[in-house]
């Protein structure tokens, strides 16, 4: 992760350009390491968001919304006392750290105008932010308090004079001439200078071989950090955030977005040119979007793992029910042998010995020899009317066992269909409104009782596509969503598409102005089913087939688990997963 020193630096002068001599409205604390600051500035209201989190520190403005707690804490309260109000004067950052400063000019109690100082220390899992009176030294309070019991050297503690940390035995990255001398192995480079990071410092090493001199391949990585400094000073950097290919994460990523962020600078980083890049117009949208994404990648990946665990293992199990059926089925199938060695008992009863344990016998349907084995405690008699009721009891068993294997089928088709569901999920409430439908069809446990809270029903808010000539294309993201986009928010000239045989969302073209299926060119219908070929368990495969076919045509037997739905006059085009280049959500 890439928040080192030259990102701090940077951030740095972008906010001291944007909300310096902006006024504080409003302080909340969103989360327990995380502040969110509303300042009036001459351009409009910003928002401020700063966090001490041990994986995601940092500071930047924000677009993004954030809940807040009914009662505010206590850190949240204090910084409302004494900085509500205030107006900002000054943001530095400390020397070449991943600290910053904002200097904040406000008013007491009393009236009188008070100085107060907002260090945000950005040092992973000591990362902080503290309040200091410029006055005395003295500290307000902090976010995290660290007694002497934590840290001997440094406190802080309400009252305590607030200390930098210790500063290390390197050199400033600011401080940086282009001829001088470096080291080219990474670790020692960042051994020597302070405030960069190991992807910087690898790329202030990249495409140095033995073909430069010595001298050169010294002073060459320190031309390439004068060269990003000057940028940051210049303002001519571009920052950018790296992300792994879509195709390449395994699940479709909605309204085409890239894949997880790997890693983000104001620099090139030549380790991540494989993976997709994004650029934007400021560090604080790149940071933004980075720590954003990157959580909620990983809290969707964490909270999915158990519920996609359930899920597979009843899919398992409907699988092995399968095996069992299919075997049983299958035996069921070949009982007219008992049928026949009845009828053949029945027609030589006087062949039969008593007490014997087989007997052979000439099949009258074709004149071969059968041997037919017998219980020998029980007559001929006996024993034809044994295989008769073998043969009825199998006849009855074919019927049942092929209802079963109907249902377990269903079953399975539901639940890869869940399964797809929950891989595509890409965001927390998508993976809870799933998680609630299998708790609905029984295959996930309720939940206690003590938070089972009254939800209203949550709208469908289905993936929104425009085809090149504008035609609207709507995706149920779950089979709740799937039954409400097919069943009633669809019209019936509408058409509904669904890959063949394959996991995957349920697909609705909308069709205005009277248009019907036949008035839809064949491009137009290709484009679509791209659209379902890419919501679906087949979007890394290629030449996906996939049906489609007005919505009349299409019924929701009943009892059937939510997005199971038969149809009929079909038809089927083969097409490559791909979205739309125009989308909107």
């Amino acid at each position: 992760m890439a928040y080192d020193g030259i990102i701090t630096y940077a951030i740095t002068k972008e906010l001291s350009q944007k909300i310096t001599l902006g006024k504080i409205e409003k302080v909340y604390q969103p989360g327990s390491e995380e502040l969110l600051i509303h300042i009036h500035t001459r351009s409009g209201n910003v928002r401020l968001f700063i966090s001490c989190n041990s994986q995601s520190a940092r500071v930047c403005l924000t677009t993004g919304t954030y809940v807040n707690p009914e009662q505010p804490p206590t850190f949240c309260m204090l910084l409302r006392k004494h900085l509500q109000g205030g107006r900002i004067t000054e943001i530095r950052q400390r020397a070449s750290e991943r600290i910053i400063e904002i200097d904040i000019e406000a008013q007491n109690e009393l009236g009188f105008s008070v100085n107060r100082r907002l260090i945000v220390e950005i040092m992973a899992k000591h990362s902080n932010i503290v309040l200091v009176d410029l006055e005395s030294g003295k500290i307000i309070d902090s976010i995290k308090r660290i007694s002497i019991d934590v840290n001997r050297y440094r406190q802080l503690l309400p009252g305590v004079i607030y200390q930098y940390p210790p500063e290390q035995d390197k050199i400033p990255f600011k401080e940086v001439e282009a001829d001088m001398q470096l080291p080219h192995d990474d670790r020692a480079l960042m051994s020597r200078i302070g405030g960069i990071s190991p992807a910087v410092s690898r790329e202030m090493l990249s495409g140095l071989s033995k073909s430069h001199d010595a001298s050169a391949r010294s002073s060459l990585p320190a031309e390439r950090l004068v060269r990003i400094v000057d940028s940051v000073e210049d303002g001519t950097y571009a920052a950018r955030v790296y992300c792994d290919r879509s195709d390449q994460s395994g699940m479709p990523q909605a309204l085409g977005g890239k894949g997880t962020p790997r890693e983000f600078h104001i620099t090139d980083l030549t380790e991540y040119e494989d993976l997709d890049t994004l650029y934007f117009d400021s560090l604080s949208e790149c940071v933004e979007y980075f720590f954003s994404n990157r959580e909620t990648t990983n809290l969707v990946r964490q909270k999915s793992q158990p519920l996609l665990k359930s899920v597979q293992a009843a899919l398992s199990k409907a699988l092995l029910k399968k095996k069992k059926l299919s075997e049983d089925l299958l035996s069921a199938e070949n009982s007219d042998k008992y049928r026949l060695y009845g009828e053949l008992l029945t027609a030589n009863i006087h062949a039969v010995a008593p007490g014997a344990r087989r007997v052979t016998v000439t099949n009258y349907y074709d004149g071969s020899l059968i041997d037919i084995p017998l219980d020998e405690k029980i007559g001929a008699s006996a024993n034809a009317q044994r295989y008769f009721k073998k043969y009825s009891k199998a006849r009855t068993a074919i019927h049942e066992k092929r209802a079963q294997l109907e249902d377990n089928d269903r079953d399975i088709e539901y639940l890869e269909s869940v399964i797809q569901a929950i891989e595509a999920a890409d965001s927390v409430p998508l993976l809870e409104a799933i998680r609630d439908e299998l708790e609905s069809t029984g295959y996930v446990r309720r939940r206690a009782k003590a938070s089972q809270r009254k939800k209203k029903a949550s709208r469908p808010e289905p993936y929104r596509y425009h085809l090149s000539d504008g035609t609207l294309v709507l995706v149920g993201r779950n089979n709740i969503e799937n039954d409400y986009l097919t069943m009633k928010m669809a019209s019936k000239t509408d058409v509904w598409m669904h890959t063949k045989d394959i996991p995957g969302s349920h697909v609705i073209v909308k069709l205005e102005d009277g248009r019907t299926l036949s008035d839809l060119p064949a491009d137009i219908i290709y484009e679509a089913a791209s659209v379902a070929a890419f919501h679906s368990k087949a979007a890394g495969s290629t030449n996906v087939p996939v049906d489609y076919v007005p919505v009349r045509y299409v019924k929701k037997p009943n009892g059937a688990k939510p997005g199971m739905v038969i149809f009929t006059h079909n038809r089927t085009v083969f097409v490559d997963p791909k979205l739309p280049q125009v989308s909107s959500k």
